[in-house]
């Protein structure tokens, strides 16, 4: 009974939020890496930031077809009908997001065409790709996905704080993952997520967690190859 009563606690309050808890450390890396920080305290090596604006490209147009794979696991697999309305927002939004890459490129002269993947870049594509196998559960995937838009989230929007020093050229680059209208989007994906996590298995429970860290393992990855190149 007691097993059942913490699960049933658990389930109250939210699965996610027990494990932001739980892994507070990796996630705070993940949210608060040297890298954003450096934004926000006004002293980034502008070429930090277009090496991961070159990156980011990249993994964004990865990042679309995973999305797309979670579309796919939501018409199959969710009990509710609204989660496909809330992703495919997420799949029009990025059709803006690889926009805007393209022309904030143009502005800070990085060629696009000739950017060149780095590994960590390259692993967290592939663990991308690993994850739009039919056989990968809906709740994981659902998770993965709120996990990721999250960390830029909560990352960015640490940046437009008051007392911040972020310089005005990357003002709007913080806005577009910092703004209160995508942090109401990552809360509802982590409606979804947490609705779904309160019902599963435990076996793909398990599974939603270790993938939920290799997440947050690739994002402080990816902001160290960015933060490196300073």
């Amino acid at each position: 009974m007691e097993g059942k009563k913490t699960r049933e606690e658990v389930e109250k309050s939210g699965m996610i939020d027990t494990w932001m808890k739980k892994h507070r450390l990796i996630y705070t890396g993940a949210t608060k890496h040297p890298f954003i920080l450096s934004i926000r305290d006004g002293t980034v090596d502008l070429e930090a930031f277009k090496t991961w604006l070159g990156q980011d490209y990249i993994f964004v147009r990865a990042f679309a077809p995973f999305v797309a794979t979670v579309l796919i696991k939501a018409w199959k697999e969710s009990d509710d009908c609204s989660d496909m309305e809330v992703i495919l927002s997420g799949m029009a939004s990025l059709n803006d997001e690889i926009a805007w890459f393209k022309s904030e490129s143009t502005m800070w002269g990085v060629q696009l065409s000739e950017v060149v993947p780095q590994k960590a870049n390259q692993d967290y594509c592939r663990f991308l790709e690993s994850l739009m196998s039919p056989d990968v559960e809906y709740t994981v995937a659902i998770t993965t996905f709120w996990a990721i838009e999250a960390v830029y989230q909560a990352s960015f929007a640490l940046c437009l704080e008051d007392g911040s020093k972020t310089p005005a050229e990357l003002r709007e680059t913080c806005r577009r993952w910092g703004n209160d209208g995508f942090g109401q989007y990552c809360n509802s994906l982590q409606k979804i997520a947490n609705r779904r996590l309160g019902k599963t298995p435990d076996d793909v429970l398990t599974k939603a967690e270790v993938t939920l860290l290799r997440v947050l393992e690739h994002e402080v990855e990816f902001w160290n190859m960015s933060h490196g190149a300073a």
